[in-house]
């Protein structure tokens, strides 16, 4: 590659950069639509191969997607509606016995003069009702501009629209975009996207497996000892799976919490302790390896920091593309450790 190629090259590179950030605002919904259609992409080349139509293939697909969002939305949406509708009704109970056994016990052992928090209490007295509703409050909050709910009204209205046209044509996208790349490094360039995209197909999808796994354990085990908010903890706890360890310390946290408020015992903490415990050995010697594996190579500190720094520079979207902008430049240091490992550099 000449100097003029590498300065181009770089000029690019600099430029996609600012248009990802100028345009980060309004580029949440094509992001979702992409990821959709990455993970439903394998689907529609398996119909495609046994002989389906490619537009019938991800009519096909993109209908079970759609069924699986409605099923989700219909089933577990109103449950835990219930859960935080109940939680927030017993909260200022749970806070009064806070104030009244907890911190008297904390000012006796630890010399530490109690707070009031019966204020707290007082106010989500007030308006628990209100707020209990999460459904009601979310709609009158969008609701309250007209140009917020017209904005959230487009996305949702666009993600289904773009991740049906990017099902339809992916192949036909790869293939003018392989048209495009100069002849004498197409085929680097395409390696480079196969591992790309081995490394991400991989991560995701086993990811995703990995935090389904996890919230049906945590949810199970959390009802088998009669948890009223199992179903709510067992979610968070699952999800927030994606960052290395957060989901096992959020979860463990508030689930012994919420034990101890509702039985107000500690055989229940220990239970939960035992259930978080299991979970977390079946994860980390079975479930990851055999499902995600090393597939970033990236440490948990390395794999945080990429998220928090995507978070600080780009909010939302930055947190949604720090872990396969990871993977990318894990890939490009790898090649990037062979040439130089080939150099005369090394040698030196």
């Amino acid at each position: 590659m000449t100097s003029r190629q590498k300065i181009t090259a770089l000029i690019g590179i600099f430029l996609g950069a600012a248009s990802i950030y100028l345009l980060s605002p309004i580029l949440t919904p094509f992001l979702i639509a992409v990821f959709l259609a990455y993970l439903g992409n394998p689907l529609v080349d398996k119909l495609q191969s046994w002989h389906f139509p490619r537009l019938l293939a991800a009519i096909i697909v993109f209908s079970l997607m759609i069924l699986a969002l409605l099923l989700l939305i219909g089933f577990f949406v109103p449950l835990l509606e219930h859960q935080i509708s109940r939680l927030l009704t017993n909260l200022p109970a749970t806070l009064t016995w806070i104030q009244n056994v907890i911190l008297p016990w904390i000012s006796a052992h630890l010399d530490i003069q109690p707070f009031e928090i019966k204020p707290l209490g007082n106010i989500i007295t007030e308006h628990w009702q209100q707020a209990g509703n999460i459904a009601a409050l979310t709609w009158k909050t969008v609701t309250q501009s007209s140009l917020a709910l017209l904005g959230w009204l487009a996305d949702l209205c666009l993600i289904p629209v773009v991740t049906f046209y990017l099902l339809r044509d992916c192949h036909r996208v790869m293939i003018n975009i392989r048209r495009l790349l100069p002849r004498h490094s197409e085929a680097f360039i395409c390696q480079l996207f196969t591992e790309f995209n081995e490394v991400l197909s991989a991560f995701f999808r086993g990811q995703l497996l990995v935090i389904l796994v996890l919230t049906i354990i945590y949810t199970t085990g959390l009802r088998l000892i009669d948890l009223t908010s199992a179903l709510l903890i067992g979610v968070v706890a699952g999800l927030l799976t994606i960052v290395p360890y957060l989901g096992f310390f959020v979860g463990i946290i508030a689930a012994s919490i919420a034990a101890f408020v509702q039985f107000h015992d500690w055989t229940h903490v220990f239970y939960v302790w035992i259930i978080f415990a299991i979970a977390n050995v079946l994860e980390n010697s079975f479930l990851t390896p055999l499902l995600v594996g090393d597939r970033i190579g990236l440490h948990p500190v390395a794999v945080l920091f990429a998220i928090f720094c995507g978070g600080q520079l780009f909010g939302f979207l930055g947190v949604l593309l720090a872990l396969p902008v990871a993977a990318i430049i894990m890939v490009l240091l790898r090649h990037l450790r062979e040439q130089y490992m080939k150099s005369r550099w090394y040698e030196i």
